[in-house]
């Protein structure tokens, strides 16, 4: 699927540059009004594999402590030229989680993300700071993906509404009180497939959510930036890697971040559902980045039994 957005002055000037080059068959996933005219993102389900060039030739950096976690080389030589906290904050965004009061939170990503896990994490940060969060699923087809998450909210005592259409999404959410916070854990997204990419954004839509992309860390670095642009397409603007304890190479976060771009907020440290998340700031992670790689489990294993 190929996904892009167009910007001009006037509406009909936007729909003529969209059928310039994606052509009648593209599918409008959403219009937005800017300080410079209309913004609109379209969609074409591509007939020929459609081939996206790397940002950046990449697996390759600079000597030094980067090396170990596979950066795009462009990046890896930008983080390279200075303190690394520094370079960080100047290369990527670094931003706070959305609260969900003003619009709710809606959890974004590929299957096995960590998803679910994190809206659980998220709801108890707000039950234990006087704030008890609206929570819904729109996963109501993965086997058991509804029960994890109502084990969750169980213990917290929340009641979790399962809305996996835009219509039911819409009144679970319309329940809430004012200023009340609400979370949404949506099911796993292929952003290039078109069925499922048009499935979220109306999802999203519906909800008039913030969307947070879910990675979890330890992915292939170019496979990492490919979905962050595609659900960066969709609406994302905020990155919240997983896995962060058990993740040994940690490029796939940054070359997401940058290929977004999303702002990094906060990262899963933890499987424990109170305190499983870190704020993510460039000395957080410039320490991680630094830190000694942990060593393979045989050569580990070799050195215990000796």
């Amino acid at each position: 699927m190929r996904l892009k957005t167009f910007s001009a002055r006037r509406m009909d000037e936007a729909m003529s540059l969209l059928r310039e080059e994606l052509g009648a068959e593209a599918i409008i996933l959403s219009t937005r009004r800017t300080g410079s005219g209309v913004e609109i993102t379209a969609a074409l389900e591509a007939e020929e594999p459609v081939l996206i060039p790397p940002a950046a030739p990449t697996m390759a950096a600079p000597p030094g402590p980067l090396t170990f976690h596979n950066l795009p080389e462009a990046l890896g030589r930008c983080l390279a030229r200075g303190p690394l906290d520094q370079t960080l904050a100047g290369a990527l965004g670094f931003g706070p989680m959305p609260d969900g009061r003003d619009r709710p939170i809606m959890l974004v990503g590929p299957p096995g993300a960590g998803k679910t896990l994190t809206c659980a994490k998220l709801a108890a940060r707000m039950v234990l700071g006087g704030t008890p969060p609206v929570i819904a699923t729109t996963d109501g087809q993965r086997a058991g993906a509804a029960a994890q998450l109502a084990a969750f909210t169980g213990v917290l005592g929340l009641t979790l509404a399962v809305a996996p259409s835009a219509a039911a999404l819409g009144k679970a959410l319309a329940r809430r009180m004012p200023g009340q916070p609400a979370l949404v854990d949506s099911a796993g997204c292929d952003p290039f497939d078109t069925r499922q990419a048009v499935a979220l954004h109306a999802l999203a839509a519906a909800a008039q959510a913030d969307l947070v992309l879910v990675l979890p860390a330890g992915l292939d670095a170019q496979e990492a930036a490919d979905l962050a642009r595609a659900f960066a397409a969709l609406g994302a603007r905020h990155l919240l890697p997983t896995r962060l304890d058990a993740a040994r190479r940690l490029g796939a976060v940054l070359a997401a971040a940058e290929a977004g771009p999303l702002l990094l907020t906060e990262a899963g440290i933890s499987p424990e559902v109170v305190d499983g998340l870190e704020p993510l700031s460039p000395a957080r992670l410039a320490a991680r980045l630094a830190a000694a790689p942990r060593r393979d489990a045989p050569l580990a294993a070799e050195e215990a039994a000796s």
